[in-house]
C-alpha cells in the first residue's frame, strides 16, 4: 500500500483537534475505544486482562502505537469509560494471543472475529493489559465534555483530554 499520510500522523492529527484548535503536549496517556458488543466482551477483557480491536487495519494498525508500560484509559462508545490499566506486552493477532496456556479463541465465548483469524488485514489484534482499576459496563463513567474518539487507540493533546484526565482520576479514586 502507498500511504499518502502515515496512518498513525492522521490519528494524531484526529485526537489533537478541539474548537478553538488548543493543543497541550500531550499527557503520556493514551486514549483506548473498546468496542464492547457481540464481537468483544468487556467483562473477559477484565477477567483476562487484554484490549482488543480487528475486523479492519483502521481497527487494529493503533493498536502498535502501545508499548509495555503506557497506561491506558479504556472507553465503551456509547456508555463511558471503564478502566484504566498498564500495558503489558505488544499487538498479538488472535490466533497467537495466548490466555494461560490456552490459545484465546479457545478460551473466550465473544467472537472477536474468528472468521478473520487467519487474515492478517481483517483479525483480531490483542494487547496485553494489567488492570489498575475497572467499572462494569453499567456503571461507566460519561459526563458531558468528556473526551472521545473514533479510533481504538490515540494519543489526545487536546485540553479536553486533560480535563476529562483530572475527572476520571477523581471518579476511579486513584
Amino acid at each position: 500500500r502507498a500511504w499518502l499520510i502515515d496512518p498513525g500522523e492522521v490519528q494524531v492529527h484526529a485526537s489533537s483537534s478541539s474548537k478553538r484548535g488548543e493543543k497541550e503536549p500531550w499527557n503520556g496517556e493514551f486514549y483506548v475505544s473498546f468496542g464492547a458488543d457481540e464481537t468483544r466482551v468487556w467483562e473477559e477483557a477484565v477477567k483476562y486482562g487484554f484490549i482488543s480491536g480487528g475486523g479492519g487495519t483502521w481497527y487494529s494498525n493503533s493498536l502498535r502505537m502501545l508499548e509495555t508500560g503506557d497506561r491506558i484509559w479504556v472507553k465503551i462508545p456509547g456508555f463511558g469509560f471503564v478502566g484504566k490499566g498498564k500495558i503489558l506486552g505488544s499487538r498479538v493477532s488472535a490466533n497467537e494471543f495466548m490466555i494461560g496456556d490456552r490459545p484465546a479463541l479457545e478460551v473466550l465465548k465473544g467472537n472477536y472475529h474468528r472468521e478473520f483469524a487467519s487474515d492478517p488485514e481483517k483479525a483480531e489484534y490483542f494487547v496485553p493489559v494489567e488492570w489498575e482499576r475497572t467499572l462494569p459496563q453499567t456503571q461507566a463513567v460519561q459526563e458531558v465534555g468528556m473526551f472521545g474518539n473514533q479510533n481504538t487507540v490515540c494519543k489526545p493533546v487536546t485540553p479536553k483530554w486533560r480535563t476529562t484526565v483530572e475527572r476520571l482520576k477523581e471518579r476511579f479514586e486513584t
